[in-house]
Parts: structure tokens; C-alpha cells; sequence
């Protein structure tokens, strides 16, 4: 897709804002679409499947946390969010929500109009899920779900496909647990590290040489886990 097909659907209750957004993004030959509440965002998302979302915090009917959960429980879109608010925690809520990115006001716009390329970018690597995965012995099919080891056919689960394919889109990058969660388990699972936990060991039993000592399935203690295939 080229620049100029990408849709932006901007998030924001002020028409000043939104008119100078408007202007800069129209003039990088993005398409534009606006929504002024929480509510309509969700409309206009749904309705026009945007590339990326740009959303302000504080609209009139509800937080802008609001449409980044409900858009993140059915769409994977890059979500970058443009706010005044700029304490610590005020970011890691928008992060735990689903956002890819933070952008306070007042902005740059050379700088807001890097982010919205990388976003972009970023989200066209992460959708090319390679077809097969290797580790040491086994052979992973994720387009037929498939699993082959040395001698005999591996079992996996649905989860646990779901797992690997979420992983082997961000191949040798470190993945949040919240991340890995929202995308295999539902935003509704938030938190629910253990069931993650229990996967991930479960994946490690099945397809690591020594699963002790995991050569693929890497943790990153504090942070989530690091896929490394052959």
C-alpha cells in the first residue's frame, strides 16, 4: 500500500487540533478521517478499517483508553496517542491499554510525522508471519498448523499456534507479556500472566531440545519472551 492510500483516523475532541493534523497529514498525501468523541471513533474505525489511529485522551464522552481497548480487542492497527498529559503513569496506562506509541502536546510535527511512518512500517513487518519455523528438530507449519519433530508428529494446541505465530511476527524481538496476552488470550485477560506462563512451558515440552535450558523460546525476565528459530 502505498503512503497515499494509508487512512489515519484522528481521535480528537478540539476542531483547531484536528484542522492542523488535517493540513499536515493531507500534505504527506494521507487519507484523513476524524472523529470528535469516543463513541464516533469507534463508528468511523469499524467503518473504514483506518492503517493507524491517532487518539487524544481526553474526549468529551469517554477516556481515550476507552477506544484504544475496544479497538485493540478486534483490530491489531497501529494506535499512536497524542495527549497533553505527560505523567509517568498516565503512559504506562495508555501502553497497558493497547497503544504503540506516545506523543505529548504541543508537538512537533516533523517529529509526529516520523512516528506515523515507523508505526506504519513496524505494522507491515509484524503481518508477515513466516510459513515455517524451525526448531532444532521440529518443523512448525503455521499456515496448516502443522507440527513435525524427528520421529513423530508434535501436538499443538490452538493457543499454543496462536502463540508462536505472535511471536514469530516480532522474530527476534522481545514481546511483552501484556502484548502476547491481548493478542493470544483477549484484552479481557489483561494480568493473566500464569495462563501465559503455563503456554509458554507447555511450547518449551514440545518443541526444545532440553526444555530446561530453552534455546528458542527465550524469557526475558521482567519484560515477556524473545522467539530465536533457526
Amino acid at each position: 500500500m502505498t503512503q497515499a492510500m494509508h487512512r489515519i483516523l484522528v481521535v480528537e475532541d478540539d476542531p483547531a487540533i484536528r484542522g492542523v493534523l488535517r493540513a499536515l497529514l493531507e500534505s504527506e498525501r494521507f487519507r484523513f478521517i476524524e472523529a470528535a468523541t469516543a463513541e464516533r471513533a469507534q463508528i468511523e474505525a469499524r467503518a473504514h478499517k483506518p492503517d493507524l489511529l491517532l487518539v487524544d485522551l481526553g474526549l468529551p464522552d469517554q477516556d481515550g483508553l476507552v477506544v484504544i481497548r475496544r479497538v485493540r480487542s478486534w483490530s491489531p492497527v497501529p494506535i499512536i496517542v497524542l495527549s497533553a498529559r505527560t505523567l509517568e503513569e498516565q503512559k504506562i496506562a495508555a501502553f497497558d491499554a493497547g497503544a504503540d506509541d506516545y506523543v505529548t502536546k504541543p508537538f512537533s510535527a516533523a517529529e509526529l510525522l516520523a512516528r506515523v511512518r515507523a508505526a506504519l512500517r513496524r505494522n507491515v513487518r509484524s503481518a508477515e508471519v513466516p510459513q515455517e519455523l524451525a526448531f532444532g528438530g521440529a518443523r512448525i507449519d503455521l499456515a496448516r498448523r502443522t507440527a513435525q519433530g524427528p520421529e513423530a508428529e508434535i501436538r499443538l494446541t490452538p493457543l499454543e499456534y496462536r502463540l508462536l505465530e505472535c511471536l514469530a511476527r516480532h522474530a527476534g524481538f522481545i514481546v511483552t507479556q501484556n502484548q502476547l496476552v491481548r493478542e493470544v488470550w483477549g484484552p479481557e485477560h489483561l494480568g493473566d500472566t500464569r495462563s501465559l506462563r503455563v503456554c509458554v512451558k507447555n511450547l518449551r515440552a514440545k518443541l526444545e531440545p532440553d526444555p530446561h535450558r530453552p534455546a528458542y523460546l527465550l524469557t526475558e525476565p521482567g519484560l515477556g519472551y524473545r522467539l530465536r528459530p533457526d
